[in-house]
Formats: structure tokens, sequence, C-alpha cells
């Protein structure tokens, strides 16, 4: 008989909560086995929590993770499965790097604005307070010392 789980073990497992779970199984996502009121995980249920954690951290909707754990099929020991996700990682690897991309141009576009502000406030500081000048002999006309 395999290893079974209640929600709070999961939970407790991968860090999340009950409701998460809960939400999961609503999405038809997972399908834990009822005694009464009592949720029973089996080890495909949690393979699949894994599966679904690992598909949200890096921004596939539960969805886009239902089409893929929906997929698998033993008598192709998966390979529809994998198809399926590989396209879908190709088109979420390009959606990132567009989005890296439009990150670093926005990171220089505020960076050049500061520096901007930054010039902008030290030539009102400068008309503001104009450093005071002295006559040297000579030497015409120096900033005085601070």
């Amino acid at each position: 008989m395999s290893r079974t789980y209640t929600i709070r073990e999961l939970a407790r497992e991968f860090g999340i909560t009950s409701r998460t779970l809960r939400h999961y199984e609503d999405e038809g996502l997972i399908s834990p086995e009822r005694r009464g009121t009592q949720r029973i995980y089996s080890a495909r249920d949690r393979a699949r929590v894994t599966l679904i954690l690992r598909g949200r951290r890096v921004g596939f909707t539960l969805a886009e993770i239902g089409e893929i754990l929906d997929l698998y099929n033993e008598e192709d020991h998966g390979a529809a499965q994998d198809m399926h996700a590989r396209s879908k990682f190709v088109q979420r690897i390009a959606a990132l790097e567009r989005q890296y991309k439009d990150i670093e141009e926005s990171i220089a576009e505020l960076k050049l604005g500061v520096t901007r502000i930054d010039n902008r406030m030290t030539e009102r500081h400068e008309e503001i307070n104009p450093r005071p000048q002295v006559r040297v002999s000579g030497f015409g006309v120096l900033p005085a010392a601070e």
C-alpha cells in the first residue's frame, strides 16, 4: 500500500495553506480520497502538488498547469505530456526573456531620470546658494575656499 498524507501534512511539507490545497482540488488539479470529511492525499496527489508549485513559481496559470498534468497517459509513457510541456516551457521562456528586456530598459530609463533630477537639484542649489568668489591679485576671480 502506498503512502498517504493528510491535508495538514502536505500543507506543512510544502509551506502552503490547507486552503491552497482545497483550491487546487476545486480546480481539479488534485483529487484526494474522502473518508467522511477527511481528505486523504495519495503519492500521486503529492507529486502533482510538487509540479503545481513549480509551475506557479515560473509563472504558469493553474489552467496551463492543469493542461500539462491532464495530458499524462501511461500508454505513451507521458510522451504527449512531455511534448505539450516542452512547448509551454519554450513559450514561457520567450515571455520571461521579453519581460527581462523590458525590466532592463525600465531600470536604465529610471537611472537616467535619477541622474537628470540630481543634476537639476544641484543646479538649483547652486543658484540659491552661490559660492562666494574672492579676488586674488594677478589670478583673477577664484571661488572662496570652503
